[in-house]
């Protein structure tokens, strides 16, 4: 009986174990939403935001403040990257499968601060927020 107790409490400790590792996996993505206040850390050099779209959906309208710089080519930009590795990283894309693509290259080289905007493009156009065109 003693040999099943202590082999039942191992199993519960292994699988809280884990849940909590996939928890804070799950958290480690932080998000960042869509605010003025955005665009002051942003004007104030406290944020960098890239914006993952490509040149032309950038041109039709883009957060103010936001650099470009397309997903697929995110490694051209690793040494203008450099001085944010430790500060904080805000990126967006139209809807967020190229931003979580752009966000998992920064995490895997120890970027230590890559948030993904709530809503992207989409979320920041629905609430109205101010766009820049070229």
């Amino acid at each position: 009986m003693r040999i099943v107790v202590v082999f039942f409490l191992v199993i519960v400790g292994v699988a809280l174990f884990a849940t909590l590792q996939c928890t804070a996996k799950a958290t480690s993505q932080a998000s960042v939403a869509a605010s003025p206040y955005l665009i002051e850390r942003v004007a104030n050099k406290d944020w960098l935001l890239i914006d993952v779209r490509s040149p032309q959906e950038f041109a039709d309208g883009h957060i103010p403040g936001a650099v470009n710089m397309p997903h697929e080519n995110i490694n051209d930009y690793l040494s203008e990257l450099e001085n944010h590795k430790n500060k904080p990283i805000i990126i967006y894309c139209r809807s967020g499968r190229r931003a979580k693509l752009a966000m998992k290259v920064l995490e895997d080289l120890d970027f230590s601060e890559v948030m993904h905007l709530e809503g992207d493009m989409l979320g920041w156009s629905a609430a109205g927020m101010t766009v820049d065109r070229m």
